[in-house]
């Protein structure tokens, strides 16, 4: 797979302009900072190809599904992300010529996304009429220390003339979804109001009614001297901008700095959010460009120091963990009860929806190993506050008694996602929740969090499997009908192995947890019904050897693998028919092997390896949570080589856009995934009962691999090398780990160091 742009360990750098590259650019280059973020859009005109998006968490449009209406239970809407106000506008022109980086001669390109203090530059010589050059240098970043700040700062300079500039710093909130129906506008003009070097924009959502309110204070300046310009001002529905008339004289730097505060109404409806925004671009603009930036760039320290993963030897391999780890924290920083992690985060509008089941299984991990274990505590109590929400969804569908299943796709608690075979049939997302409390005690023995709040979600989702459930007289076994599992290239099958594994395991699950908090909480009966269940379970098996089967009958499909698909077969999802799909064998992602991934000390090393060798070979990884699971089993199963190519195949699945759709916007939940690949697959970390475990294999191309660890809220850092491991107790309590069935403890700011 060729890189789509320069290789660096703490950047993503594109050294020239390539129009065929450009939606895939402004995904990739994207920025946020939790509370907001934009895809990498030009800040000037341009007439090339783009996909405009500026995003708001959590505000969200409930787009009419057309389809729902003959089916009972489905959702009345599907929930759009927002494309909301391009506040990043500052449109140039010289000498009457527009500035198009598309329509003029590129002299030189260089865009850059530092990472390491998540900042988005980019550099450009451009030649206008008459062989003048222009050199542009922007500078953006959507502030981590100040969640509703963004700032942009572009300095101008004419190489070879002295000319007349006009800058139009602009708001725009006319904006429209690249997937909206017949280019539906989903906002509503507010108010707006321009004056001199400020000006506001705020617009609310139809039916969610939503508000917000994009406020900028400009400055400009030359060779860092402030210029007394009297700028022309225009307002109108949904637009303000000013106009600056500029002298500009050759080889002088003249510098536009637009500090830009967003507020919205997502937390408290009474929110004053146009009063917010003007004063915090206000404030910003008094404080400065410098100590602004100074401020956001701290920030990213604080994180780098808890999350990063150092690789020595491999910088394919070092950039890939670095562009996801920062990817996750521009998304979900914890700071927010009502945000959670969208599957493309801030990056584009594909999937809609705000939480799948991708946070429980993939990104609550990751956060509970890299920040305070608060915030995965938020992330569960975001399930919890919408249990209601999962009681109504199951009812619709006709369970009873307090039964919960929790949408698969989601903004407030309510099933918004317009598909049949996953609204009605991958139910497995219920697993996930109850697998993501069981995950979070395992960490913290937060035992108070299960007893206040998590046991009820439990109960909740337990009584969901239990009428799931139904007798098989055939059987003589409780078997699951009418599911679709992980993966998804199987729709409406019997008794995916998956499915009913974790639903059999929540059940039993949720009874430990009420007899180890001795709670009564349900009746004898149910108690009884659902033991019964737990020892009758059907799970499908091939007949004289340990291979678990999807589902009934996984082997009346031809059994391919493939390799016997050809090259221009792929991604089968871009270039078959959805029927073909259905009738093959091939596997969308890890199914059977997601279950033995979550529960693998249930199974033998011997169990693992079988299954693991019949269907890898049958999986072709076009979902993006898909690798990354793979990886990890590899690496336990010494398989390092596959466990290396699957492990790129994450980390740089956006990067080098290994399923052509990165153009659609960035895989923000698999991100995390890749970071397990790393911690869980080669570090081989595990914790169990807040106990830490290490078993480290690298892969031969690392010399070296170095990261962080969060364990019992304590800052651990660890340095493997092939036939070496040091564990660094950076916190204040004693720390004690497990190497190979052996013991040992790391004092408070001491070393321990292993030889294998």
């Amino acid at each position: 797979m060729k890189n789509l742009f320069e290789i660096d360990e703490w950047k993503i750098v594109q050294n020239q302009y390539e129009p065929s590259k450009q939606l895939q650019a402004e995904s990739i280059f994207s920025i946020g900072n939790g509370s907001f973020g934009q895809r990498a859009n030009f800040e000037e005109h341009y007439s090339g190809p783009t996909l405009q998006g500026n995003y708001l968490g959590g505000i969200y449009y409930p787009d009419k599904t057309k389809v729902g209406w003959w089916k009972n239970g489905y959702p009345e809407y599907f929930a759009k992300v927002l494309n909301s106000c391009n506040w990043i506008g500052i449109n140039l022109k010289i000498n009457n010529e527009e500035i198009d980086i598309h329509q003029q001669k590129v002299i030189s390109f260089h865009k850059t996304l530092d990472m390491k203090k998540g900042i988005l530059t980019r550099n450009v010589t451009l030649e206008l009429n008459n062989k003048q050059q222009v050199l542009m240098e922007f500078t953006r970043f959507c502030s981590m220390a100040n969640t509703k700040l963004g700032i942009v700062r572009v300095n101008i300079k004419p190489l070879n003339f002295s000319g007349k500039l006009i800058a139009e710093i602009y708001l725009n909130g006319k904006v429209y979804n690249s997937d909206s129906n017949y280019d539906e506008l989903f906002w509503n003009h507010v108010n707006s109001s321009c004056e001199n070097f400020k000006g506001y924009v705020s617009t609310s959502t139809k039916k969610t009614l939503f508000h917000q309110s994009t406020a900028m204070e400009c400055k400009i300046e030359c060779d860092e001297k402030e210029l007394e310009i009297e700028p022309k001002t225009r307002e109108k529905d949904f637009f303000i901008s000013n106009e600056l008339q500029i002298e500009i004289k050759e080889q002088q730097t003249y510098t536009i700095t637009k500090y830009v505060g967003i507020s919205t109404n997502l937390n408290d409806t009474d929110t004053n959010v146009i009063k917010e925004s003007i004063d915090i671009a206000k404030k910003a603009k008094a404080i400065g460009f410098h100590e602004l930036l100074s401020r956001h760039i701290n920030v990213w320290d604080e994180i780098w120091k808890k999350s990063d993963i150092k690789i020595v030897g491999d910088k394919e391999a070092q950039q890939g963990i670095r562009f996801n780890i920062f990817q996750l924290y521009q998304t979900y920083t914890g700071k927010n009860k009502k945000l959670n992690i969208g599957p493309k985060g801030f990056t584009g509008e594909k999937y809609g929806g705000a939480t799948y089941w991708d946070t429980e299984a993939y990104c609550l991990p990751f956060y509970l190993k890299t920040a305070h274990s608060n915030v995965a505590r938020q992330l569960l109590m975001y399930r919890y506050n919408q249990l209601d929400k999962a009681i109504e969804n199951a009812k619709k569908l006709g369970f009873d008694d307090g039964a919960a299943l929790y949408p698969m796709v989601t903004m407030n608690g309510e099933e918004c996602h317009n598909e049949w075979e996953i609204t009605f049939e991958e139910v497995h997302r219920n697993g996930a929740i109850a697998f993501a409390i069981y995950n979070y005690v395992e960490h913290t023995g937060d035992y108070e969090y299960v007893k206040d709040y998590g046991i009820y979600v439990l109960i909740g989702i337990a009584k969901f499997w239990s009428q799931r459930f139904n007798w098989s007289e055939d059987k003589e076994a409780y078997v699951m009908l009418g599911v679709t599992g992980p993966n998804e290239y199987e729709n409406n099958v019997n008794n995916n192995w998956y499915t009913n594994y974790i639903a059999r395991w929540c059940l039993s699950y949720t009874l430990d947890c009420l007899k180890e908090l001795n709670l009564n909480l349900i009746n004898p009966k149910e108690i009884d019904n659902w033991t019964k269940i737990i020892q009758n379970t059907y799970l499908p098996k091939m007949d004289n050897n340990s291979i678990f089967l999807q589902q009934d009958g996984f082997l009346d499909k031809e059994q391919l693998t493939v390799n016997d698909l050809k090259k221009e077969d792929r991604p089968i999802n871009q270039n078959w028919s959805w029927d073909r799909i259905l009738r093959s064998i091939f596997i969308k992602q890890a199914d059977v092997l997601q279950g033995i991934y979550f529960f693998e000390d249930h199974f033998s090393e011997d169990e693992m390896r079988d299954n693991f060798e019949f269907y890898e070979p049958k999986t072709v990884h076009e979902s993006s949570l898909s690798p990354c699971i793979h990886a990890i089993l590899a690496a336990k199963l010494n398989k390092m080589d596959i466990a290396y190519e699957l492990y790129l195949r994450t980390s740089r699945l956006d990067l080098d856009d290994y399923n052509q759709e990165a153009n659609e916007g960035l895989h923000i939940t698999s991100m995390a995934g890749t970071w397990l690949s790393v911690i869980e697959g080669f570090a081989g970390v595990r914790v169990k009962k807040q106990q830490l475990y290490i078993n480290p294999k690298l892969p031969n191309e690392w010399k070296e691999l170095k990261f962080n660890l969060v364990v019992n809220n304590n800052l651990l850092q660890i340095k493997i090398n092939h036939n070496h491991f040091t564990v660094f107790n950076l916190g204040e309590e004693k720390i004690t780990f497990s190497h190979k069935d052996k013991w040992y403890d790391v004092l408070a700011h001491k070393v321990t160091h292993i030889t294998f």
